[in-house]
């Protein structure tokens, strides 16, 4: 029963971690690119083609251990055993 519980609540933080990464990605990646936004056309371009790697890498990396972590705490919550007094 705990081999179980500890791989649901594996799963449910490293689910957490993927869907914390992919959405903190694509965040960073919109903030980062509005900076691009006041450059002339060919500017703006090169702006975005070096911006975007950085703000996905920032984002991503962020968001797997911010996801992870959460992800871990809600698992723990969702599988605890509750021992009942009495």
């Amino acid at each position: 029963m705990i081999k179980k519980r500890t791989l649901i609540c594996t799963v449910i933080a490293l689910l957490s971690g993927i869907i914390g990464g992919l959405t903190a990605a694509q965040i960073s990646s919109m903030l980062h690119n509005q900076k691009c936004l006041n450059q002339l056309w060919g500017w703006q371009q090169i702006c975005h083609v070096v911006v975007t790697p950085v703000a996905i890498w920032q984002g991503s990396i962020a968001g797997i251990w911010t996801g992870t972590i959460l992800g871990a705490f809600f698992g723990g919550l969702v599988v605890r055993k509750i021992d009942y007094l009495g």
